[in-house]
């Protein structure tokens, strides 16, 4: 069975709600999920997982502090997450703000870890990744379900 690790860092919730939509969206296509926060992300979580999804809320058009320190800390998984499966989501308080900025960042460290990335399918925009903005809506949780679902699918095809 594929196992999907989705961390997030959250400070008003908003966050953690997408988070949750894309378990959701993941458990619903087969896969066994592991939800935490960043900070509780342990190197084994990491090693676990055949896809990572990983959210931030934009702070200054960067993943927050927390997240930021679960990749610095992802080092520690150096070569071990090679070939596993990569996908970002964000929440902002603004209409623009960084969300593509922030999407990149994490994605960016995937590609180091020679992760294969993936962005949200086409029928949610078809982009970098999830971005909600403010208190995540119908649509939104719809948008990340369908991205769990991919990062499932797409691990599932590299495993099998």
């Amino acid at each position: 069975m594929v196992q999907v690790l989705v961390a997030y860092s959250s400070r008003t919730g908003n966050t953690e709600k997408l988070a949750r939509a894309v378990a959701r969206g993941a458990e619903d296509a087969g896969a066994a999920v592991v939800c935490k926060r960043a900070a509780d992300v342990t190197r084994d979580d990491l090693i676990a997982a055949d896809g990572l999804v990983f959210g931030s809320p934009v702070y200054f058009g960067t993943p927050t502090a927390e997240m930021k320190d679960l990749i610095d800390r992802s080092v520690g998984a150096r070569r071990k997450l090679r070939n596993k499966v990569g996908a970002a989501f964000v929440t902002g308080g603004h209409h623009t703000g960084g969300k593509e900025t922030t999407l990149l960042a994490i994605l960016m460290a995937f590609l180091i870890h020679e992760m294969v990335v993936v962005g949200d399918p086409i029928e949610t925009g078809g982009h970098y990744g999830i971005a909600a903005l403010g208190t995540p809506g119908e649509d939104d949780e719809r948008a990340a379900g369908l991205l769990g679902a991919r990062v499932a699918d797409i691990a599932g095809r590299l495993k099998g």
